[in-house]
């Protein structure tokens, strides 16, 4: 039966109906299971597979690969421990990667360590699909896709046509958009990776990542990585995350509503520069985001008049808690210099839209800005 992205959201993994059996079984917490005899089955020992995980797992596979088969899903402990295995998994010494430079603040972290391994480490900014440029012998591109924090879009289909030509494999981080603005698998990306703690849970309150694939070799090399080193969710997260996806639609349209109309507050204030959001039809990026994204996220990203300005508007808001992260109910927003790292200047500000009221949300934000000026 064909179903729409809401009704898919609240029904995706669930069990069979069972007389007397929850609809949503409870965490399973276990470290071993009964296992007279030869160790077959699916469920062994605790890191290798847990009963709560494979429901979530089947879940985000529905919601990345709608009506598909053949898709595998492996669940980790957070999205950074989803990005180093795909990564580790697949590259060995004297193979050449390419990264964004621009993306996720940890991927250096990732790129010193593929360094250490004796892997070639490209990058390029996303924007214009200047990856291309870097793309020759690669074993493996990684897009990211709208970019965090900069909001720049690729053509992540080009990307991975010219990519697969040449032999390499395509993962695309999934994170900001989540499966219900874009779907990376179907536009031709080997892997969607996305860290789960943003806004496919979208509370703020559990770490989470996962890796998709089509390729059955290629999920367990994944597999294998979580296996190796460990990082595995904890079940009461991981029955916590697939409780929280029957709420991603309602979330995700009230967020992505609330982004577009505080853009729309912001393009008119004199004071705000480099306002970046895939969805306001003046954004550079708006055209290819339109050609593959179904939603345009809950982030939106623009300069305010140096640090101290800027702290002054975070300091004012009652609305907007001053936190890192994104994609959560309560709206957030942070100066992201404090961090360095970003290529950003310092009153750059990374703004998550919640799911409050919009009036209220973009009345707090234009008082805020107003105390900031004054």
């Amino acid at each position: 039966m064909s179903t729409g992205e809401g009704t898919r959201a609240v029904r995706a993994g669930l069990p069979e109906p069972q007389k007397y059996e929850p609809t949503l079984p409870g965490p399973v917490f276990a470290a071993h299971y009964h296992l007279p005899g030869e160790p077959t089955g699916p469920y062994t020992y605790g890191r290798d597979s847990n009963p709560t995980w494979t429901l979530l797992e089947q879940a985000v596979g529905e919601l990345e690969a709608p009506g598909e088969t053949g898709v595998e899903t492996v669940v980790f402990a957070s999205g950074m421990a989803a990005v180093s295995a795909v990564l580790l998994s697949q590259v060995r010494t004297g193979d050449a990667v390419v990264l964004p430079d621009d993306g996720y603040q940890a991927l250096p972290l990732v790129r010193e360590q593929l360094e250490e391994y004796g892997v070639e480490v490209r990058t390029a900014p996303t924007g214009g699909d200047a990856q291309l440029a870097v793309l020759d012998g690669a074993k493996l591109l990684w897009i990211e896709t709208p970019s965090n924090p900069g909001l720049d879009v690729c053509d992540v289909r080009r990307l991975a046509d010219a990519a697969h030509a040449g032999g390499a494999l395509v993962a695309v981080d999934n994170t900001l958009a989540t499966p219900l603005g874009q779907r990376p698998l179907a536009l031709g990306a080997d892997f969607a990776v996305a860290s789960g703690t943003k806004g496919l849970t979208g509370h703020g309150d559990l770490l989470l990542g996962y890796v998709v694939c089509r390729n059955a070799e290629l999920a367990a090399r994944v597999r294998h990585w979580r296996k190796v080193v460990g990082a595995i969710p904890g079940p009461m997260e991981a029955w916590l995350a697939h409780r929280s996806l029957a709420t991603l639609q309602l979330r995700s349209d009230r967020q992505c509503a609330n982004a577009l109309a505080l853009a729309r507050a912001l393009a008119a204030r004199a004071e705000v520069t480099g306002l970046r959001y895939p969805g306001l039809p003046e954004d550079p990026s708006h055209k290819i985001a339109s050609e593959q994204m179904r939603r345009f996220g809950s982030v939106v990203s623009f300069d305010l008049p140096g640090r101290e300005h800027a702290e002054r508007f975070l300091a004012e808001a009652r609305l907007v808690d001053d936190a890192t992260s994104f994609g959560s109910v309560r709206s957030s927003a942070e100066r992201r210099g404090r961090w360095g790292g970003d290529a950003v200047s310092e009153g750059f500000i990374r703004f998550s839209a919640g799911v409050e009221d919009t009036d209220d949300l973009v009345a707090d934000v234009l008082r805020a800005l107003d105390a900031a000026a004054g």
